[in-house]
């Protein structure tokens, strides 16, 4: 049994301008960043300030879920006696409690900022019109 070698393909010079025009709009966005255009470092700002949002929001939250619990007991003493498995309800909620809220607020950042990032690469990849 014989097996025919498939014929040559033809040499292709590459020139570099031939690649840079087929890249076409939808590499504008991603070389307006890394020449740090004026476009560039307004859409890079635009995502800082986003993240920069995103954790003052959630700071905003762990600041009022675990800073309002000790003015609670303060302003409400008769809610520090509560007992709950044996151990007053401050000890749970600060010295329990509060560990899981933390991990599910860090999940939450995580998430959002994940989706903030992709939001920001759809835009970078959108052709242009």
């Amino acid at each position: 049994m014989v097996v025919d070698d498939p014929p040559p393909r033809p040499r292709v010079t590459v020139v570099l301008a031939d690649a840079a025009a087929r890249r076409g709009a939808a590499d504008r966005g991603s070389s307006d960043l890394t020449e740090q255009t004026p476009i560039g470092e307004a859409l890079v700002k635009g995502l800082v300030r986003a993240q920069f949002a995103l954790a003052l929001r959630l700071a905003l939250v762990v600041a009022a879920g675990l800073g309002t619990l000790p003015l609670l007991f303060a302003v409400a003493p008769a809610v520090g006696e509560v007992k709950v498995f044996g151990v007053h309800l401050p000890w749970v909620l600060l010295g329990v409690l509060s560990f899981p809220f933390l991990v599910l607020v860090g999940a939450a950042y995580v998430r959002w900022a994940e989706r903030n990032e992709q939001d920001f690469a759809a835009l970078i990849r959108r052709p242009e019109p």
